[in-house]
């Protein structure tokens, strides 16, 4: 098989690392559902969902039915996939017969669910998902109770599996207030759940940074995205943590699982005065050895790097010269000795005692760490190391 361009490791003990600290943070009775939108938030579904499991995972969500395919294809017969966004009408079949939970917003949906399941002879797995004021997805309280009285008549075909809501922004104290509130709402409909005696199997409202910062966030089921692939949710909910336990690190409480590395491609020597790459955006102040790279933007390597990041090449950085091409780029190695065509080189992650962190990519360009992480091409090969 030919080699791609680039290619991305992922450490299985680095993910058992952080479910444990997720687990030990919300509790033992509290089920874990791991986000896995965005490819796995550009790790890989169909890698990450193994080792997700192999770490104790049993529950996987997506944003749409076309991810929860897929992960539908790499999981185990005991783990079960919830499609908390996008399922066409025409989906819902393929949904409905093979298990998958989804949620539901809108009560005009529920009559069609209730028909195919009944067309199928099987059971609807659905999550009333509720208004409580992030204004995206989630059904009105108007609508609630007439969907409570259809739940409770059609039990038979169509399972009240969860009743969730999505905090907008829980990874900020400065939105304390709104999430407090919105906390409050759904609340207001678990009562509205009691007083039908109508109540759902799971109730889930926490995504990581409620999971790991607002206790009284943590019902049933968290929802974990980012802090699984070993990233705080934010600075604030970092040193919440740090405050909690009393320490000035993390202590290793959450690692990433993903490295991304290449080979040189090429070795270049360029006279002083010389402009490397691209138009004028570097010019070479004296004699040079510039390593060429093999990839670039198409490759998910970000454009705004050009002439200000850094990669890892034998244990020391070498700044990046000149603009990123479509998939090409090329750093300055003078001061590295021996640097030779196929050495390794590494874009993030750790070699030797050096470390390139996602966070040196998103501080420049201005790109949220999902961002860049979600944006890597699947076609990138990842595999699954130690």
């Amino acid at each position: 098989m030919v080699k791609h361009s680039s290619r991305i490791e992922l450490s299985q003990s680095s993910l058992t690392n952080n479910v444990n600290f997720i687990r030990k943070k919300a509790g033992p009775d509290v089920r874990i559902s791991s986000v896995v939108k965005a490819n796995a938030y550009g790790h890989g579904i169909m890698q990450f969902v193994k080792m997700a499991e192999k770490a104790g995972i049993d529950h996987f969500a997506t944003a749409s039915a076309f991810e929860a395919e897929e992960v539908f294809e790499a999981k185990s017969a005991s783990s079960d996939v919830m499609i908390m966004g996008i399922l066409y009408d025409e989906d819902l079949e393929w949904a409905i017969s093979n298990g998958i939970e989804f949620y539901v917003f809108n009560y005009e949906r529920l009559p069609l669910v209730l028909d195919i399941a009944k067309r199928l002879g099987t059971k609807a797995h659905v999550h009333i998902e509720v208004e409580t004021g992030a204004n995206r997805t989630g059904m009105q309280a108007s609508d609630f109770p007439k969907t409570l009285s259809f739940l409770k008549k059609h039990q038979e075909h169509v399972e009240f599996t969860g009743l969730c809501t999505h905090f907008g922004g829980a990874e900020s104290f400065s939105n304390q207030f709104k999430i407090t509130s919105q906390h409050e709402r759904y609340k207001g409909f678990l009562k509205e759940c009691k007083k039908k005696k109508m109540s759902p199997g799971i109730r889930h409202i926490a995504c990581s940074a409620a999971a790991l910062a607002y206790k009284d966030t943590v019902y049933d089921m968290v929802r974990i995205g980012v802090a699984q692939y070993g990233f705080w949710p934010s600075p604030d909910i970092y040193y919440a943590h740090l405050q909690e336990t009393g320490s000035r690190t993390s202590n290793g409480a959450l690692k990433r699982i993903f490295t991304w590395k290449t080979d040189v491609m090429d070795l270049r020597h360029v006279v002083a005065g010389e402009f490397i790459g691209y138009g004028t955006a570097y010019q070479a102040t004296q004699d040079m050895t510039v390593a060429v790279l093999p990839l670039g933007y198409s490759n998910g390597y970000p454009r705004g790097q050009s002439n200000r990041g850094f990669v890892l090449i034998k244990g020391k950085k070498a700044p990046i010269v000149g603009l990123i091409n479509m998939n090409l780029f090329m750093v300055d190695v003078s001061h590295i000795a021996g640097v030779e065509v196929g050495d390794e080189v590494v874009l993030v992650g750790k070699q030797k005692n050096n470390t390139i962190n996602i966070s040196s990519f998103t501080q420049v360009t201005q790109l949220m760490n999902n961002e860049m992480l979600s944006r890597l091409p699947a076609a990138i090969p990842r595999s699954i190391v130690k």
